[in-house]
């Protein structure tokens, strides 16, 4: 039971990390993008719209393509949310709308976009029940390293994932080291912390702002793909992402905007996610009992959100300059 909540926790925190991660690259650039649920659900819609159209196109099923079948979904989820990028970018930058309104907006319109092409698609199947399912397109994402099962609790808990998962810890620790080690993450803090210094300096603000966010935004969107295509067994269903992409947000501030901490945070936040279902097993709860737990994640992060504030520790806070909009022309 222990190693199935363990492993239950890891993925059902996969989709968080790549939320943290892609918002994280995006705030240290001082763009605050509160439209990554709706990012999340775009990228899963979009890889979804790529499976359903490559699979419906097969005659015969056994002969599809591994590289077509993966590669398809994948590249339509990038593209989906890199489209969400630009357009907060072009709003937020280039226009100079409100960050905060923005982002709402985003989220409101990617998850409209998701719930409608994927009832759309739901009509094109005349399926019984409100749900699309794509079993071939998820048996190759959901695949794992064929000796993990020999290795015991080991392989239970480490080794049997799939590569979106592997991928999501690689793309949190060169996202840190990105931001740490290099001048392209120099450039990008020094941006979020005073653009006009930045800007003084040299370094071009806008084009900074655009690559963190749309960078950031290609991120988050896997996380909506992984969460259909392995999470949820290709299985698509209208308003299935629950709040995973505000426990993403949430998950940002926990980890104090360092995107290697998020690989165990998400873990954490998973965990208490799914927590209530293991306790129920052991000690029977009502509905009132579960849905406070399942609080749990938001509760951590307000006490975090606390204890960071009171210390008022530099290396702990948001970028300075996080939510404003630049205007040169006042530098």
């Amino acid at each position: 039971m222990i190693l199935s909540f363990i492993h239950r926790a890891v993925m059902q925190g996969i989709p968080l990390l790549y939320g943290s991660t892609g918002e994280i690259l995006t705030e240290k650039s001082g763009n605050l993008n509160l439209g990554i649920p709706g990012i999340m659900y775009v990228g899963g819609i979009s890889g979804v719209i790529g499976s359903f159209l490559y699979e419906n196109s097969l005659a015969d099923r056994s002969n599809a393509n591994a590289f077509l079948i993966i590669t398809i979904p994948l590249c339509c989820c990038l593209l989906g949310s890199l489209i969400m990028g630009l357009i907060y970018s072009f709003l937020t930058t280039t226009l100079r709308a409100n960050q905060n309104v923005t982002g709402l907006a985003l989220t409101t319109f990617g998850i409209g976009f998701g719930n409608f092409f994927g009832g759309s698609l739901i009509t094109l199947v005349e399926t019984d029940v409100p749900s699309i399912t794509l079993s071939l397109t998820s048996q190759y994402f959901a695949k794992t390293l064929p000796f993990a099962h020999k290795l015991g609790w080991f392989g239970e808990v480490f080794l049997s994932y799939s590569f979106l998962a592997y991928f999501a810890i690689l793309s949190a620790i060169v996202v840190s080291f990105v931001l740490k080690r290099t001048r392209v993450g120099l450039n990008l803090r020094a941006v979020g912390e005073s653009p006009a210094t930045a800007d003084a300096a040299g370094i071009n603000v806008s084009k900074n702002k655009y690559f963190a966010t749309c960078i950031g935004s290609m991120i988050a969107g896997l996380g909506g793909l992984y969460y259909v295509m392995d999470y949820a067994s290709g299985v698509w269903s209208n308003d299935a992402f629950g709040d995973r992409g505000w426990l993403a947000i949430a998950l940002v501030i926990f980890t104090v905007w360092q995107p290697n901490i998020g690989i165990l945070g998400s873990i954490l936040f998973g965990g208490l996610y799914i927590v209530h279902n293991y306790m129920n097993n052991i000690i029977p709860m009502n509905m009132s009992t579960q849905e406070l737990i399942k609080m749990a994640p938001y509760v951590v992060t307000v006490i975090v959100l606390i204890v960071i504030s009171m210390r008022k520790k530099r290396e702990t806070q948001p970028p300075a300059s996080l939510g404003l909009a630049y205007f040169r022309e006042d530098r």
